[in-house]
């Protein structure tokens, strides 16, 4: 029967080990694909015989950083096969075969060969087989087995995210859960207790305690103050083998800040505060601050002032700054130290944000007292009134009274006051003022109508201090009088239809008054000088209405009419004034249409007699511009000669190297010869060029029709005529004067001009006959200066 031989050292690892016969039976199944003994009997009817396994074995141990002296025997194997002739093989195959794990292939003998550690590999999966030594034939099928490795207590217990920063509300109840703290340990947990942990405090007590198995920490005594230590270091260990000696460990620290919570009501450090501040203190401006002191931090510590009751009214206002921590007191009214020299009134503060939770440690208020003294400046002048106003008559004369204005100095020490008028207030100097009463007079007379209102600076300064000064304004309105006569609104135009009605209105006049309208004008006209063709009418509403007496105005012989026309206000006492009416006949048509009108010189074109004098006197001007244009184009100067200095001058152009001849067109620009681009040839401004083109747009005399059939001979005596009487048809004279003919030319000037028939020196007399070779040489003849001869 095939037995297990395991070292008396490790027989205890081995599990599940019972007696050889049994274990072989159970395990002949399972363990491997056996095909049986070769020895076993025929199968026959009835229940199949169980095939018998030479192999027994079960799960092999090792402990973990076992370290020996030499490899250590964990195991044999063995099989009846091997009857102890030396023919059978042991064979190991698998994770770890051959490095971490050999064995003899004579006995059978599992050694392993280095320092296992679980952590990184817990168990190995090998294969076993017993082969013939000779022939290498398997004796046994292979069978697989597993050799685990056993976890000793060498990992200490490590947590996973230190260190720990928590907070909790100060004055918490014992017991509050503050954070929970967790350490993790990579010893096999199932196998002993080297896996399991134990939480202890090393340090943070008596403030806070840790659950033992579950790392929660908690506050392990009441009321904790913050005010008076704010930040705990709590120090926590976490031990395996359930926290005995031997077993390994590891700590971490956890920082706990305790929160803030509004259980401090505020206090005033004073029960007193006093300022000063000047009389002249602009309103608005800060006296200073009151801070009360609340321990307590963030919006817990928010603070707002108020006052409570007091002689300060509303002089004073105390308000919170931006952070919440200062009362800020400023002025709100003007401040008077001759009429109230201090105020006294009580300050509240409290917290915004209260706790109801800790509402029994109240009130969460304080109260103060708040006294401020006014301090006495030197103040300048006060007038009775700002600002004033005042009025005065139009038309009176100079010195006239227009009214008084007064100032006192407010100091307790009172001194005299000095009146004077700005002068940038009154550049006319239309007032003056007395300099110790005040009374205001007028420097010159007032017109209403120029201004119906001054408004000046008057200046008040003490006497001993001048720059004690002040300023008031005062409006002076100056009162009408009826000092300007009625007039008309407008200059009127009327016309009268020829054929008008009688009692049509043809035009109703307005009046106007430069002074205050009391709204009653009379108009009329005069029964001496009026119109017997037209009635004025009074409208009663400072208008009137003229209005036709008679319908034979198409046979007056009259243009025009005259209206006199009256008009009288109702001022005290009463003006008038008188004006006329022009008023014109119109020829219209029967719906009122005007279609011409007899009206005077002027006004019948619409323009008045200088405007159409000024029309007459443009049109001789330009009349006679005209004229002298025309005469100067009639104008023909006497014809140069090209000897002359003046006209070589104009016409020569100097170059510095010699020219091509007569057919060189490309060494200068012919422009330059030609009369500038004015438009303006001859008469004024320049003299007609006697040597080029004249530029006058071309125009194409008219040709005789061809006649068919074609005769050449009389085609071209036909167009000979036309082009020696058209001037402008090409081709056509054009001298080119050269003012330099090349240097070191031994054949001298080439100029036809001041050449010499013969070379004898003798100028060739320019005959009178030079007229007659027809038009083309017109232009030659009178630059020659050659005359016509009388015939």
């Amino acid at each position: 029967m095939p037995t297990i031989h395991l070292c008396p050292l490790l027989s205890l690892l081995l599990l599940g080990c019972s007696s050889p016969a049994p274990l072989m039976e159970e395990f002949s199944h399972g363990l491997s694909g056996d095909t049986g003994s070769p020895s076993s009997p025929p199968q026959g009817p009835g229940p199949p015989p169980r095939s018998k396994r030479s192999w027994v074995w079960n799960q092999f141990f090792v402990i973990e950083e076992y370290a020996g002296p030499e490899p250590v025997l964990i195991g044999r194997l063995h099989t009846d096969a091997d009857r102890g002739e030396g023919r059978a093989k042991y064979v190991l195959t698998g994770e770890g075969a051959g490095s971490v794990f050999v064995i003899d292939e004579k006995t059978g003998n599992i050694h392993v060969t280095k320092s296992l550690d679980r952590e990184e590999k817990e168990e190995y999966v090998l294969l076993a087989q017993a082969v013939d030594k000779l022939t290498l034939r398997p004796l046994e099928p292979p069978s697989q087995f597993i050799i685990k490795v056993q976890d000793i207590n060498d990992n200490p217990p490590v947590f996973l995210h230190p260190p720990y920063r928590a907070s909790v509300p100060e004055m918490s109840n014992v017991g509050t859960s503050v954070i929970q703290v967790t350490a993790s340990d990579a010893d096999d947990p199932t196998y002993g207790n080297s896996a399991r942990l134990v939480y202890t405090v090393l340090e943070g007590q008596p403030y806070f305690s840790v659950d033992p198995q579950t790392g929660v920490i908690r506050t392990a005594i009441p009321n904790m103050d913050r005010e008076t230590q704010d930040e705990f270091l709590v120090v926590i260990q976490a031990k395996d083998m359930g926290g005995h000696v031997g077993g390994l460990s590891g700590s971490t620290t956890v920082t706990v800040t305790l929160t803030d919570v509004n259980d401090n009501p505020p206090k005033f450090p004073q029960s007193l505060y006093q300022f000063t501040v000047l009389e002249d203190t602009v309103p608005g401006s800060l006296i200073g601050r009151l801070r009360a002191h609340d321990p307590d931090i963030g919006e817990n510590a928010v603070m707002s002032y108020s006052i409570l009751d007091g002689d300060a009214g509303d002089t004073f206002s105390v308000t919170s700054d931006s952070a919440g921590q200062d009362g800020i007191l400023r002025v709100q009214k003007p401040l008077d130290f001759e009429s109230r020299r201090s105020f006294t009134f009580r300050v509240e503060v409290m917290n915004t944000v209260i706790d109801p939770q800790y509402i029994r440690r109240g009130p969460f208020k304080d109260v103060t007292t708040v006294r401020v003294t006014v301090g006495d400046v030197n103040e300048p002048p006060l007038f009775s009134k700002n600002p004033y106003t005042l009025s005065v008559l139009e038309n009176q004369p100079p010195g006239t009274y227009v009214g008084v204005v007064q100032a006192w100095d407010p100091d307790l020490q009172s001194n005299t006051v000095s009146y004077s008028i700005e002068p940038f207030s009154d550049p006319e100097a239309f007032f003056s003022i007395h300099p110790e009463d005040g009374i205001l007079r007028t420097s010159i007379s007032l017109d209403r109508e120029s201004k119906k209102e001054h408004s000046i600076t008057v200046s008040a300064s003490e006497t001993d201090s001048p720059s004690q000064v002040s300023q008031v304004e005062v409006v002076i309105q100056v009162l009408d009088v009826n000092d300007n006569p009625p007039i008309l609104a407008e200059a009127y135009k009327p016309h009268v239809c020829d054929n008008a009605q009688p009692g049509e209105i043809i035009q109703t006049v307005r009046v106007k008054d430069a002074d205050i309208e009391n709204g009653l004008f009379y108009i009329q006209s005069p029964g001496v000088a009026s119109d017997g063709n037209f009635t004025l009418q009074d409208n009663k509403d400072g208008s009137a209405s003229l209005l036709v007496k008679h319908s034979s105005f198409w046979r007056s012989q009259r243009d025009i009419f005259l209206v006199p026309i009256e008009i009288k206000d109702s001022g005290d006492p009463p003006l008038s004034s008188t004006d006329t009416l022009t008023v014109s006949l119109c020829h219209c048509e029967a719906g009122g249409a005007v279609l011409t009108c007899h009206m005077t010189s002027g006004s019948a074109a619409g323009l008045s007699t200088p405007a159409l004098l000024a029309i007459l006197a443009c049109a001789f001007s330009l009349l006679a511009l005209v004229s002298l244009f025309y005469l100067q184009r009639r104008h023909k100067p006497t014809p140069l000669s090209l000897c002359e200095d003046e006209d070589i001058r104009e016409n020569i152009i100097t170059y510095d190297d010699e020219g091509g001849g007569e057919q060189d067109t490309q060494a200068f620009d012919m422009s330059a010869l030609q009369p500038p681009q004015t438009g303006l040839t001859g008469g004024f401004f320049h003299p007609p060029r006697m040597d080029v083109l004249p530029r006058v747009p071309h125009q194409h005399a008219p040709r005789s029709p061809q006649p068919a059939p074609v005769d050449v001979q009389r085609f071209l005596a036909l167009r000979l005529r036309e082009a020696e009487g058209d001037p402008l048809a090409p081709p056509y004279d054009s001298i080119q004067v050269y003012g330099f003919e090349g240097g070191g030319s031994s054949a001298g000037s080439l100029s036809s001009l001041t050449s010499s028939s013969g070379g004898f020196g003798e100028e060739e007399p320019v005959g009178e006959d030079i007229w007659e070779w027809g038009p083309h040489f017109r232009t030659l003849a009178e630059i020659y200066g050659a005359k016509r001869s009388e015939d």
